[in-house]
């Protein structure tokens, strides 16, 4: 990047396409240096290369996309890629013929002569709005002037970013373009599922089906299907990558095909790691060299937690399955412009004290200030005291407080990042204008856990004990057990492995060192081995009947790890690596001893599950584990060895050294000194370069995949992973209209804080269910049921899953907790899915009667798509989580909100009720916001909000839902 006389064009350019200013990339002190200087000049180059690097890293990445992952020669993959270049090549060339901003397209010229290659100027607007916007609207500004073509993006559009400190309290609707997709496993498999049917579709209306490819890229890392089979075991990590590929060969298969059957699209083998790390230490490019346009990398991918990336500066954020593959289809993401909070960092965190810890506190501080539905953006001095791993550790959690993101601008923390992963000083910022203000200074933050049931109840370490013993003694709710005072005390002894042993309430059966929100962060797994350490020296011993995992999220981790001597530490714990992926934390945690299950189950112990994760709702780390805390992983080796959550780590001891002393938290707690000295000698970019030149080689099991060439899908009935769905079945080029619903039957009622993971579970497949039942009627044993999350591509055993969630509360059964529902005309206690096939069977609607915060959690597409396939037609709650909202418009089912201050208990509504909510006839007559009249059988009748956020939707809602509007629209064309 060359700087002539001065540093002007480079900051243009940086602000332009990244939307960070020149204070951000170029320290002052080089921009007050006279150009002339051969010092000067060389310094400017050499700060400047770590961005041009990133754009080389960038095309050495879609070369990568060319080279392994078909048998293809080189030459033929070049051809076969064309029709795509092709296309997308004359779509920008007529853009660029007919821009409406091309008079601020700016070359960024080479030293030595050239360009390497243009970018939108956003200072070339020469309007002084833009100087005060939020970087990461900036972002959405400079994709909007980029993507302008008056159809899809208008001048209006980029108007209405520009003064968004007038227009974002008024919900105005944008359009948004990202520049990739991101994919794992499990909502990878039904987006591909969701993909192959569309080409179906487009044959069968006699259209060309090779419209149906990504026109982004599209990153799908295989990493949720690993189990915690084997563990304590050197070869742990062999044998559950045996086990992995023995269940899913079939989906392996499927998605091996679909990487070579679309264009566009990558696919990471299973044993690479976890999807967020993946992106954040490889993936992620933050500048886009695209056809010689410069622009800001930005991503939406299908897993809620692709918030990481923002750590890195790149804005990213979960959207449904169905929005992402609209979304790689080249439709714009219709998004309500959103407020910003800042939040302003200061101060350092103390000794001793982790970024989980930190995480636990911003989680609980956002989520009392209310950030749904808003960005979330840091600054302040603060931030500069923040490793990169730091900042992506608070991003990754920005659904539990409930952001669209939590974004990090790029400083000299993240070009430091960059070159450390192998990719190739603070100064002044002007202030931004923000929509609310949070300030917290690191110096505050304490050790911390957060649990037993939410993400966002955080328990400062020292009030643990008092917390448990509270949480025994409430009534049942989330913060609460309601065990029996006779029963406080029960001990419920069992014998494991022939030797005597005994579990508790509060007794720690699973320690999981797991999750993508804590093993990209050296500090805190270097931290972890430390402590297994200290205890090893001190003959600390976990208990052998605890079930101890580590799940790395990448292979530099194991390398760091080695590196340091301390997984051999960890071992001696039994924290051995036992695969690399998300496990635990999305609640492929495996069997328990059988031993240890019994105890459990014939004494009612409230066992708990201690994890390094993201995620503890009730269900989803393992059945048996009623309270599920979350913690950093220094302190689930703490919690494993201490064997109890119901502990003062302060006052009482973890156990007996071999000296036969009392062993305390403080004598196995490193310092923040011993932390940083091991991240300092043990964490190099060597680690990072080696590790991501292997990944594109896959592993042996999937290279020996055979799969077919065609473009076509053949879909084999008798499948039990991957299965034909419905959803465009007897599909027309007619739109099917707005529909409203009549006489419709409650199948569900709900209270507050009914999760994705309640509507449709990720984990295991109960024994006595529906979908246990069709498994078992197709000869599938039940060793091989697998998990929910695996069978995402056969919408049959999704239906059946739906609602099956062995936590569910349902007012319906009057207190009784589980996957069931009184089908109302007879009275009758049936699973869900058997009640709702009975009402479609007699030709009723359904609806579904919610709380507050509806469809929180993961962004999981099955929670919309399982309510169509059973009949649902609307939902009526307090409020939505945003990603779920969407998703369920995005499959035709409406989502109305009570009125502020009522719900289905004010209203006197128990859900034995029929309703009818009355829409226009006409979608022309609907506004999004709009109120409409629900009224029922018995005479009761109230106002509700119809929630089609925007004009788009409402778009969607008419054609039956997102994929069929975008079949119809390609056709079109």
């Amino acid at each position: 990047m060359y700087i002539s006389t001065s540093s002007s064009a480079a900051s243009s350019f940086l602000r332009a396409t990244s939307s960070y200013t020149r204070t951000r990339f170029f320290p002052s002190s080089l921009r007050n240096l006279n150009p002339a200087s051969s010092s000067a000049l060389n310094n400017q180059r050499s700060t400047a290369s770590v961005v041009v690097r990133s754009f080389h890293s960038s095309a050495s990445r879609w070369c990568h996309r060319l080279d392994w992952r078909s048998p293809l020669s080189l030459r033929a993959q070049i051809r076969a890629f064309n029709p795509v270049t092709e296309r997308f090549q004359k779509q920008f060339a007529t853009m660029a013929a007919e821009h409406p901003f091309k008079e601020v397209l700016t070359s960024l010229p080479k030293p030595g002569g050239g360009e390497f290659g243009k970018f939108y100027s956003l200072p070339a607007l020469n309007d002084p709005r833009i100087d005060k916007l939020p970087y990461s609207i900036r972002i959405l500004l400079e994709s909007a002037v980029r993507n302008c073509d008056n159809f899809q993006v208008k001048k209006e559009d980029v108007e209405k970013i520009i003064d968004w400190e007038n227009t974002s309290p008024k919900q105005v609707e944008i359009p948004f373009k990202p520049a990739r997709v991101l994919l794992q496993d499990f909502t990878g498999v039904p987006a591909v599922v969701d993909l192959a049917c569309m080409r179906d579709a487009m044959n069968k209306l006699g259209s060309d089906t090779s419209k149906i490819n990504p026109l982004v890229p599209v990153d799908l890392v295989i990493d949720h299907s690993v189990q915690v089979d084997v563990t304590r075991s050197e070869n742990a990590v062999q044998e559950n990558m045996e086990l992995e590929f023995r269940r899913n060969k079939e989906r392996f298969s499927f998605l091996k095909w679909g990487s070579s059957a679309f264009h566009n699209m990558l696919v990471v083998p299973p044993g690479s790691g976890i999807v967020h790390q993946v992106n954040l230490e490889y993936l992620g490019r933050v500048v886009f060299n695209t056809n010689g346009t410069l622009y800001p990398d930005s991503v939406v991918g299908t897993d809620s937690h692709t918030t990481m990336i923002d750590g890195l500066g790149v804005a990213g954020w979960g959207v449904g399955g169905i929005e992402a593959e609209a979304a790689m289809l080249g439709q714009p993401m219709s998004m309500v412009l959103p407020g910003v909070v800042g939040f302003k960092l200061s101060g350092k965190l103390r000794n001793g004290v982790t970024a989980t810890d930190l995480v636990l506190t911003v989680t609980q501080m956002l989520r009392k200030h209310g950030v749904v539905g808003k960005f979330v953006e840091f600054y302040g001095d603060g931030m500069g005291e923040l490793s990169l791993a730091d900042r992506a550790t608070i991003a990754n959690m920005s659904p539990e407080y409930g952001a669209t993101m939590g974004f990090f601008p790029v400083d000299h923390v993240t070009l430091q990042y960059l070159k450390l992963t192998g990719r190739s000083d603070e100064t002044p910022q002007q202030e931004r204008v923000y929509s609310s203000y949070l300030e917290l200074n690191l110096a505050e933050v304490e050790p911390c856990v957060s649990g037993p049931k939410r993400p966002h109840d955080r328990v400062p370490l020292k009030e643990m004990k008092a917390d448990w013993n509270s949480c025994l003694n409430n009534k049942v709710g989330f913060k609460g057990f309601a065990v029996p005072k006779e029963a406080l005390e029960k001990v419920a002894k069992f014998s494991f492995d022939g030797k005597p042993a005994e579990l508790k309430h509060g007794s720690v059966v699973i320690a999981a060192i797991t999750s993508c929100t804590n093993t990209s962060n050296p500090s805190v797994m270097l931290g972890a081995g430390l402590v297994a350490k200290k205890a090893c020296e001190l003959g600390l011993q976990v208990k052998p009947w605890i079930k101890t995992s580590l799940a790395p999220g990448s292979g530099v981790v194991t390398k760091y790890l080695l590196q340091s001597g301390l997984q051999e530490y960890l071992n001696k714990q039994g924290f051995h690596i036992v695969g690399y992926g998300c496990t635990t934390c999305i609640g492929n945690s495996g069997e328990l001893d059988e031993s240890v299950a019994s105890a459990i189950s014939e004494n009612d112990i409230i066992a708990a599950a201690v994890l390094s994760g993201n995620r503890n709702f009730e269900g989803r780390v393992h059945a048996l584990t009623r309270a599920n805390y979350l913690a950093s992983p220094p302190l689930v080796v703490a919690y494993a060895l201490a064997s109890t959550v119901d502990i003062d780590f302060d006052k009482e001891p973890i156990g007996t050294g071999k000296d036969g002393k009392s062993i305390f938290f403080k004598d196995i707690w490193p310092s923040t000194e011993e932390v940083a000295e091991a991240v300092q000698s043990s964490v190099l970019p060597d680690m990072f370069r080696s590790t991501y030149q292997a990944i594109t080689k896959g592993n042996p099991m999937w290279n020996q995949l055979q799969v077919p060439s065609s473009i076509l899908y053949t879909w084999d009935p008798n499948s039990t992973y991957i299965h034909e769905p419905p959803y465009f079945k007897n599909m027309t080029m007619e739109p099917p209209g707005v529909h409203g619903v009549k006489d419709a039957y409650c199948l569900l009622n709900f209270g507050d804080s009914i999760t994705t993971d309640h509507i449709s579970p990720a984990g295991s497949i109960h024994k006595d269910s529906p979908a246990a039942k069709f498994l078992l009627d197709r000869g599938v044993e039940r060793k091989d049921f697998n998990s929910y999350g695996s069978r995402r591509g056969n919408d049959e055993v999704m239906a059946r899953g739906t609602f099956a969630n062995i936590r569910l509360v349902n007012k319906l059964l009057n207190g009784e907790v589980g996957p069931k529902t009184i089908h109302v005309p007879t009275g009758e206690k049936l699973y869900v899915f058997d009640a709702a096939m009975r009402y479609k069977d007699a030709g009723h609607d359904t609806i579904v009667l919610a709380g507050a915060d509806y469809g929180s959690g993961s962004s999981r597409d099955w929670a919309a798509k399982g309510p169509m396939l059973l009949g649902v037609k609307a939902v009526i709650a307090k409020s939505f989580e945003r990603i779920h909202r969407s998703n369920l418009v995005g499959m035709g089912i409406i989502p109305l909100c009570f009125k502020s201050g009522e719900d289905a208990d004010t209203l006197g509504l128990t859900g034995h009720e029929r309703y009818t909510i009355d829409l226009p006839n006409k979608i022309s007559d609907i506004r999004p916001g709009q109120d409409v009249t629900v009224t029922t059988d018995n005479g009761k009748s109230f106002t509700c909000t119809v929630r089609f956020d925007t004009e788009v939707e409402l778009a969607y809602f008419n054609n039956g839902g997102i994929l069929p509007y975008v079949i119809r629209n390609l056709i079109k064309q």
